[in-house]
């Protein structure tokens, strides 16, 4: 990215995210592109970045949704998803949820328990409709990537094993009020070895021939999301491998490919921008404190994720510190122990890899407003969210005050 941050952090102010547009379609693009020998559906994972206009620009592209909430259906719906792309997942689906999907006719709901089929089935009884469902199998195979992002085995607490996937789809077929549509898995986030997709769309696939014989036909083969993406050294899954691997596995099933990118499409796309406040030794120590903290960007506390960073200086003297906000916590950081050069007062520090559950994530922590966030397009920068005040943070309390 040809970005010049310190032009916008004059204009916009700091801290602040900013997205290159361009490169989005360029991600987008290649993976439609590996799938392009068979139907296919690339439903962006809205959670990564749940921007509008993110979203907006994805379904310009032809991109459909997956949402693991109604408010992320809704973002998908206002920006111009087509509800028949739209696919609602989630282990936790409250009842009112479930009726507003039902109601806006998306294309299917992602189911994760019998508890939960059973409260689909309930629901779409009351209210006269059709429910169409897919069905979460969890495969039991290891990622190979952090717990927190591992979602495949028995252990989490994502999707059914293959027999009750079976007793759920033949509870589907005999009812009046559910349609079995799709099958789903999902094995966990930032992937970067092939071999556990493989071995996972090939157990899935052979319920879907089991299936098949029991005159349960599906039109969705949904492989979730979770491809990888280049934060430090990684080496990647080659995408045109990633969807050979998996429509070899399909190979003679009559059914349309979704795929659910997230990460993929805009992790990289990404970068937080924050500014030098000062610095300061503590003993042999020293910190270098930033205006940006944990509540805009919280994955290195979280899961001491790493994000390459870097000093926009031209100074060559390095040292060790550690790279901090201004919260009131000391898992308040964006790096331990990493050589930085020595910073002045308003020097700008870039914060890479910051597309994918950075925003997203962020909180008002210690009342501190969420930043702005901005697209770059064609070389022509917008803002896509303005900075919250402390008037947008007390809006929804302030009424209520005695």
């Amino acid at each position: 990215m040809n970005i010049d941050y310190k032009q916008l952090a004059n204009k916009y102010q700091t801290p602040y995210y900013v997205y290159d547009f361009d490169y989005i379609t360029s991600q987008y693009n290649e993976l439609k592109t590996a799938f392009k020998a068979r139907k296919s559906l690339l439903a962006y994972a809205v959670k990564a970045n749940s921007n509008l206009s993110v979203i907006k620009h994805l379904a310009d592209l032809g991109a459909g949704a997956d949402c693991v909430s109604i408010g992320e259906v809704k973002r998908a719906l206002k920006v111009g998803v087509q509800p028949y792309k739209i696919i609602f997942s989630g282990v936790g689906k409250i009842d009112s949820e479930i009726k507003e999907a039902l109601e806006l006719g998306i294309l299917m709901i992602n189911v994760e328990s019998s508890a939960e089929l059973d409260r689909v089935e309930t629901i779409a009884k009351e209210l006269g409709k059709v429910a169409r469902i897919s069905i979460r199998v969890n495969p039991n195979i290891d990622p190979q990537t952090h717990p927190y992002i591992s979602t495949g085995l028995h252990e989490n607490k994502f999707g059914v094993d293959i027999d009750t996937a079976k007793r759920m789809y033949i509870q589907c077929k005999n009812s009046e009020n559910l349609d079995p549509t799709g099958i789903h898995l999902h094995i966990g986030s930032q992937l970067t070895q092939l071999e556990p997709i493989k071995e996972s769309v090939k157990i899935v696939a052979d319920l879907v021939r089991n299936l098949e014989a029991l005159k349960i036909d599906l039109s969705f083969f949904d492989v979730g999301g979770g491809l990888g993406i280049v934060y430090d050294d990684e080496k990647l899954i080659d995408t045109n491998e990633y969807a050979q691997s998996i429509l070899e596995c399909l190979f003679g099933l009559d059914i349309t490919v979704v795929c659910e990118p997230g990460r993929f499409l805009v992790g990289n796309s990404g970068v937080f921008v924050s500014k030098v406040l000062y610095e300061k030794i503590n003993g042999e120590k020293r910190f270098v404190i930033v205006d940006g903290a944990m509540n805009d960007l919280i994955r290195p506390s979280l899961y001491n994720a790493y994000h390459k960073i870097e000093v926009l200086n031209d100074n060559k003297e390095f040292s060790d510190c550690n790279l901090v906000g201004p919260v009131c916590e000391s898992g308040d950081f964006f790096a331990k122990n990493i050589e930085l050069p020595k910073t002045e007062h308003n020097d700008l520090v870039a914060i890479y890899s910051a597309g994918a559950y950075c925003f997203t994530m962020a909180s008002n922590y210690n009342t501190r407003g969420k930043v702005a966030e901005i697209a770059i397009e064609n070389g022509q920068d917008r803002l896509i969210r303005k900075r919250e005040t402390f008037e947008d943070i007390i809006a929804l309390e302030e009424e209520y005050l005695k």
